[in-house]
C-alpha cells in the first residue's frame, strides 16, 4: 500500500477525531415533540447509537456490541437513495457489495478482500445473507430490494459462532418491518430516465385481540441502459414485482409469534457488459487463432451487440415462508424457533462473450429449495451472567439444467464447427449445527464473551453433460457423482472494557468457516475432485467512543485476517476449468466511521476503508512458474471512501427541504482471480444527490435525486473464461440516470 496515499488518508481521518461507526442520523435526544412532527422526520429512529440491533442475537445498541457492525435505519437507507443491496456498498469500510456478473438479481458480496462471485450452483457464498434470520444460500436472488425494510444491519469479519453457515466473511442481516398496534401506511410512486417507474406500499396495523398485520408490494421496472446497435434492443432492464405479508401474535410478555410470506418475480432482458480483450476463434486442426472481434480502444459507450435472441432474458421467481416465535419457559430462560421453507426458479440466459458472435452463451436453470430450523435457548440470570445455545439444521436441494452454445468458437480445417453442451446435474446439501456463547459480567468495566460452534456439512452431487456437434470427434456423454462431508469448530472470544460512559474499547478473535464442494464445471475426470473448505482466522481490536453529548459519534477497528485454501474457480484448457484450494492470504485493515450533528440541521458522515489483501502463498501447478504470490487479491482494492452531508431547510410554511450528497471513492480493484489486465478497475470516484421536501403536516414527501452525477463509467464485476475464445468480458455500473417520487403517509 502507498504509504503517502495511508498517511493522507490518515490525515482525514483526524478531521473526524479518529472515527467510525454508524451509518445513522443523530439528532438531538431531547427535542421535543412538536419540533419533531414540524420536521416530519423520525429523529429516534436515525440516532442508531441507541437503537437496538441483533448482532449477537440478543437486542444491544451499537455503541455496547464488541463487533464491527453497520447498522442503517429505513430513514438512513432513504438518505443513502439506496434501492436495493447494492446501493449501501460505500457506505460500510471495506466492503463490496455490486450486480453479480451477467446478472439481474445475483450479488457479489465481499468483505474484508472475502468472498465468492460465482453464482454457479456447487460454490457457497462468502458473505451470509439473512433475512429476518433466515439464511439465503444462493447467491442468485440476493440482490434485494430495500422497499419494507425496518433496518440492514453489516457484520464485518467471521461469523463462525452464532452466525455460522457460510459466513467466514461477515454477514449481511435484513430485517423487515413487524406490524404493531399502531396503523400506519406509506405509497409512493416514481418515475426517471431510461423509462424507469416505481410503485410501492406498506400498510400495517393492529387487528385486535393481540393480532397485527402487514402488507407490502413493489413493481419497478426500466427500459435498460445497454443498447444493442445492431441487431435493436435494450438490456440492462427490470421488470420486477414483490410482496410480502407478515402477521404478528403478541398476546403476553412470555410469548409472540411472527408468520411470514414473500415473493418476488423478476423478467429482464439479458445483462452485457464489454469484451475487454481480442475475442478469438481457434481452429481445432491447426491450432491457429482468428480474432473476431479485437479489443476495444475506447470507454464503454453502452452499446453493445448479442448473439441472444428476443425472450431469452432473466426470469426468477423466488418466494418463502417463514416462522419466527418466543417463549418465555421461565424466570431466566426464553426460547425461540425460526422455521423456514423457500423456493428459488430461475431461467437466466448469459452472453458471455458481450457481441454479436456465438463464442460462448449459456441458459442456466435451477430450482432450489431450501428447509431451515433454528432453535436459540437465551439464559439471563439477571445477575453477571447471559448465555445463547441452539441447534441449526437445513437441507438444500437444487437441481438445474444447462446448456452451452458455442457455433463461433471453434473451426476445423477452416470448416465451421458446431457446438452445444448440455448438462443435468444435482445437488443436495445437509448441514448441522450447534453452538454457545456467554457473555459475563467480570467487573464494573470488563466483560467477556466466548462461544463456539460445531458444523457438519454434507453434500451429494450428480452431473451428466453430453456434447453436440457436426464433428463426431467432439461429441460424447460425460458423467460423474461424488459425496463428501466436512465439519469444522468455530470459535469466538472477545473482551470489553468501559473507558468511560461513552467510550468503549475491545478485542476480539474469531473464526470463519466456507464449506468444501464440487467442481460444477467438470467435464473430465480429472476436474471431478473434491475441494476443501474455506477457514478465516481474525483478530480484531476496536474503540466505540461519542462525543459533544452525542452529536458525534467515531467507531474504529483494525483487524488481520488469515484465510486459508480460498476457493479459485480458473480457466485451464479449451475445456478445462478446474477449482483449487489456492494458498493461503493475510489481510491486514483499518476501518474508520464517524457521524457528527453540526448544529440541529447539518450531519456529516464519513466511512474510510484502508485494506493490505496479499497471497502468503498461491502455488498455481496449471503453469511451469507455478508460485503467484504477488497476484491482486481479486475485489480488494487499498482504499474505500465515503463522504456524505445532509441538510435541512426550514421553510416559513412550515416545511422541509432537505439536501443531501454524498462523495465516494475506490481504490484500484482486480476482478478475476487470474489478474487479466484488461479486469482492472482503475480508482474512481462516484458523486450522489438528493432534494426532499416534506409538507407541514409531514404527510407528503417529493424527492428528486440524482446518481453517479459526473456520468463515470466504472466496471464492478466480470466474467472471465480466457481458455474459450479469450473471454475476458467486464460488466459496469450504472450512467448517471434521475428519478423523482412522490411519497404520500397516513
Amino acid at each position: 500500500m502507498d504509504i503517502k496515499r495511508l498517511s493522507a488518508w490518515s490525515l482525514v481521518s483526524l478531521l473526524f477525531l479518529v472515527p467510525a461507526p454508524i451509518l445513522a442520523d443523530t439528532a438531538d435526544a431531547e427535542q421535543d415533540e412538536e419540533q419533531a412532527q414540524q420536521r416530519g422526520a423520525d429523529e429516534e429512529a436515525r440516532d442508531l447509537g441507541r437503537v437496538a440491533v441483533t448482532t449477537r442475537r440478543v437486542e444491544e445498541t451499537i455503541q455496547e456490541v464488541p463487533v464491527a457492525v453497520t447498522a442503517f435505519s429505513s430513514e438512513d437507507l432513504r438518505d443513502l437513495q439506496a434501492v436495493q443491496l447494492d446501493d449501501i456498498q460505500a457506505a460500510v469500510p471495506n466492503v463490496n457489495i455490486a450486480q453479480g456478473r451477467a446478472s439481474a438479481s445475483s450479488v457479489n458480496a465481499f468483505i474484508r478482500g472475502i468472498g465468492q462471485p460465482d453464482a454457479l450452483q456447487t460454490f457457497d457464498p462468502g458473505v451470509g445473507i439473512y433475512v429476518d434470520d433466515v439464511y439465503m444460500s444462493r447467491i442468485q436472488g440476493a440482490l434485494f430490494n430495500l422497499f419494507d425494510v425496518e433496518r440492514v444491519e453489516v457484520l464485518r469479519g467471521p461469523q463462525g459462532t452464532l452466525y455460522g453457515r457460510n459466513s467466514p466473511a461477515g454477514a449481511i442481516k435484513i430485517i423487515t418491518r413487524t406490524p404493531g398496534e399502531v396503523n400506519e401506511a406509506i405509497a409512493e410512486l416514481g418515475v426517471g430516465d431510461y423509462g424507469r417507474y416505481n410503485g410501492q406500499f406498506y400498510v400495517g396495523g393492529g387487528l385486535g385481540n393481540d393480532w397485527g398485520m402487514s402488507l407490502s408490494g413493489l413493481v419497478t421496472g426500466m427500459d435498460g441502459y445497454v443498447e444493442d446497435p445492431v441487431f435493436g434492443g435494450e438490456f440492462n432492464d427490470d421488470d420486477s414485482q414483490a410482496l410480502r405479508a407478515k402477521l404478528h401474535y403478541d398476546p403476553a410478555a412470555d410469548f409472540n409469534l411472527t408468520l411470514s410470506w414473500d415473493y418476488t418475480r423478476q423478467r429482464a432482458a439479458a445483462t452485457l457488459g464489454q469484451q475487454q480483450e481480442d475475442l478469438i476463434q481457434v481452429d481445432l486442426a491447426t491450432g491457429e487463432s482468428t480474432v473476431l472481434l479485437p479489443a476495444p480502444e475506447e470507454e464503454f459507450n453502452f452499446r453493445t451487440s448479442t448473439n441472444l435472441h428476443p425472450g431469452q432474458g432473466q426470469d426468477l421467481d423466488h418466494w418463502g415462508l417463514s416462522a419466527r416465535w418466543e417463549l418465555g419457559l421461565n424466570e431466566h430462560w426464553r426460547m425461540k424457533g425460526i422455521s423456514a421453507y423457500r423456493e428459488l426458479d430461475t431461467d437466466f440466459w448469459l452472453d458471455f462473450d458481450n457481441s454479436r458472435f456465438s463464442v460462448t452463451e449459456a441458459l442456466v436453470a435451477l430450482d432450489q429449495s431450501q428447509f431451515s430450523q433454528e432453535f436459540q435457548f437465551h439464559y439471563d440470570g439477571g445477575n453477571d451472567f447471559r448465555a445463547v445455545t441452539g441447534v441449526y439444521y437445513m437441507q438444500e436441494d437444487v437441481p438445474s439444467y444447462q446448456e452451452a452454445i458455442a457455433n463461433d468458437a471453434f473451426t476445423f480445417a477452416g470448416a465451421p464447427v458446431d457446438f452445444l453442451r448440455t448438462i443435468e446435474d444435482d445437488l443436495s446439501t445437509t448441514s448441522y449445527a450447534v453452538f454457545a456463547q456467554g457473555t459475563w459480567d467480570l467487573a464494573e468495566r470488563w466483560q467477556l464473551s466466548a462461544g463456539a460452534r460445531y458444523t457438519r456439512d454434507e453434500k451429494e452431487y450428480f452431473r451428466t453433460t453430453s456434447t453436440f456437434s457436426n464433428f463426431d470427434f467432439l461429441e460424447g456423454t460425460f458423467a460423474f457423482e461424488d459425496k463428501d462431508s466436512w465439519s469444522e469448530v468455530t470459535p469466538s472470544l472477545s473482551v470489553r472494557y468501559d473507558i468511560d460512559e461513552n467510550m468503549m474499547a475491545y478485542g476480539s478473535l474469531s473464526r470463519g468457516y466456507k464449506a468444501g464442494g464440487f467442481n460444477g464445471r467438470a467435464n473430465a475426470p480429472t476436474d471431478t475432485s473434491a475441494f476443501d473448505p474455506e477457514i478465516v482466522d481474525t483478530f480484531e481490536l476496536g474503540l466505540k467512543a461519542t462525543f459533544l453529548d452525542g452529536r458525534l459519534l467515531t467507531n474504529w477497528a483494525v483487524f488481520r485476517s488469515d484465510y486459508q485454501d480460498f476457493q479459485a474457480r480458473v480457466a485451464e484448457d479449451i475445456d478445462q476449468f478446474p477449482v483449487i484450494n489456492a494458498g493461503e492470504l493475510r489481510i491486514d485493515g483499518l476501518e474508520l466511521e464517524a457521524l457528527a450533528q453540526v448544529g440541529d440541521d447539518t450531519r456529516l458522515s464519513m466511512q474510510l476503508g484502508l485494506l493490505d489483501a496479499r497471497y502468503k502463498e498461491f502455488f498455481d501447478l496449471r503453469f511451469d512458474d507455478a508460485d503467484r504470490s504477488d497476484d491482486e487479491v481479486p475485489f480488494s482494492p487499498d482504499v474505500t471512501f465515503r463522504f456524505g452531508v445532509l441538510h435541512d431547510f426550514h421553510l416559513g410554511n412550515g416545511g422541509t427541504l432537505t439536501l443531501s450528497g454524498d462523495a465516494q471513492y475506490r481504490d484500484e480493484t482486480a476482478l478475476s482471480v487470474d489478474n487479466q489486465p484488461g479486469l482492472f478497475q482503475d480508482d474512481y470516484w462516484l458523486f450522489n444527490s438528493q432534494l426532499r421536501y416534506l409538507t407541514p403536516d409531514a404527510r407528503w414527501e417529493v424527492a428528486a435525486s440524482v446518481r453517479n452525477l459526473t456520468d463515470e463509467v466504472y466496471k464492478v464485476d466480470a466474467q472471465e473464461f480466457s481458455s474459450v475464445g479469450n473471454i475476458q468480458g467486464a460488466f459496469f455500473g450504472a450512467p448517471r440516470h434521475w428519478m423523482l417520487s412522490l411519497r404520500h403517509y397516513y
